[in-house]
């Protein structure tokens, strides 16, 4: 058991930092109020290599773990919490199933466009009546012999109106249920696939999340992934590793809120002394650092797991439960700390506060998350 990274570790943690504060700084409280797409930032993280992380060298990708994954999104929350989930997304959901899943020709087709950052993917699973029920799909993709017919609707998108390609989870037979279900890969340029307006949303508001509407759009038969009935196991699969990713943001987004609070509370005085010498603020500074030392190392664990191919269903459900708790707590507790200042957009805690909230939400809510770890605890 070893808790030290490696050389390649420690250059792509600094890597990431360097592009955090130097890239995504400056303008990341514009970028939040007028809820504004980082696409520059996106295009040099993909230069990076930021987007592909766990790509396959010769689909254009990095080829690193997933340590190497969870050790970049948390230096990039730690900034832009709207950065990093483009880049979760495109890494966890968009890249990785197509990689683990797709055909040679599908990989071929879409991976080093994906990889390199040229373009970027989204992931169309929830609906209007089909959020933690993922199985009630009503977005229909019916068999037309060489090609499905989709209708339907798909909401929250993140990366909905910029990516360029979508994995649309879609019902074919609903008399098989969740085993009824396709994953198909679909291109906004489809005749009848429509983008819907922006959400205007309470955090990660630089972030492009949008619903998409599909009318008769034609999708070829050589756009599915896997088998006929795949499409469920392939979404909770991928979701899986994504739930990673989004441990790893809610950590980045924790740790920014302590290192900012951590700093005022050495500069700000009160009653005579700086405000870290009273015990009030002293114990929250420690509670912060334990839950968010205690949260990386479950998300280490759960990368970890996944790069022994090794099952993470569980250590990623834990990851994510706790990471995001950790993200809501400390940002929290990082405003308090600020007093009044907190509450003033310049000082962007109030902006870790707002984006902490989506970590417990998206990909799986809390209660989904324990859900997945009970029936585990239970079953042994």
């Amino acid at each position: 058991m070893d808790f030290n990274l490696t050389e390649e570790h420690l250059m792509i943690q600094q890597a990431a930092r360097d592009f955090a504060q130097n890239e995504l700084l400056p303008g990341v409280i514009e970028r939040d109020e007028k809820q504004i797409f980082p696409a520059e930032q996106v295009k040099k993280m993909g230069e990076l290599g930021f987007m592909g992380m766990m790509v396959d060298p010769k689909y254009g990708g990095s080829g690193l773990d997933a340590i190497s994954y969870v050790i970049a999104m948390e230096e990039i929350s730690k900034v832009d919490a709207s950065a990093s989930v483009v880049m979760s997304v495109n890494n966890s959901l968009v890249c990785w199933g197509l990689q683990e899943f797709g055909t040679e020709e599908q990989k071929q087709k879409y991976l080093p466009g994906l990889a390199s950052g040229q373009i970027h993917g989204a992931f169309c699973l929830s609906e209007p009546e089909a959020g933690s029920d993922a199985t009630s799909q009503k977005t229909t993709a019916i068999d037309m012999g060489d090609h499905y017919l989709v209708n339907g609707t798909k909401n929250w998108i993140t990366n909905g109106n910029t990516a360029s390609v979508y994995l649309v989870i879609a019902q074919t037979h609903p008399e098989l249920k969740h085993k009824g279900i396709n994953a198909l890969i679909m291109t906004k340029d489809m005749p009848g696939f429509e983008v819907g307006p922006k959400e205007q949303k309470m955090g990660i508001r630089g972030s492009d999340t949008h619903s998409l509407m599909f009318t008769d759009v034609k999708v070829p038969k050589e756009n599915r992934i896997g088998e006929d009935g795949f499409g469920f196991k392939f979404a909770m699969k991928t979701l899986a590793g994504g739930r990673i990713g989004i441990a790893s943001q809610a950590l980045g987004i924790a740790s920014g809120a302590y290192e900012l609070a951590l700093k005022y509370s050495k500069e700000r005085k009160a009653f005579g002394t700086e405000i870290c010498n009273h015990q009030a603020i002293a114990f929250k500074l420690a509670d912060m650092a334990v839950n968010i030392e205690a949260a990386r190392h479950l998300c280490m664990k759960a990368a970890w797991d996944k790069d022994q191919h090794k099952n993470y269903d569980v250590s990623g459900a834990m990851a994510k439960l706790f990471a995001s708790q950790v993200a809501m707590d400390t940002s929290v507790e990082a405003v308090q700390i600020h007093g009044g200042n907190g509450y003033v957009k310049e000082y962007h805690v109030e902006r870790f506060m707002r984006d902490a909230k989506i970590t417990q939400i998206y990909e799986g809510t809390s209660e989904i998350q324990k859900i997945v770890i009970s029936r585990a605890v239970i079953a042994g």
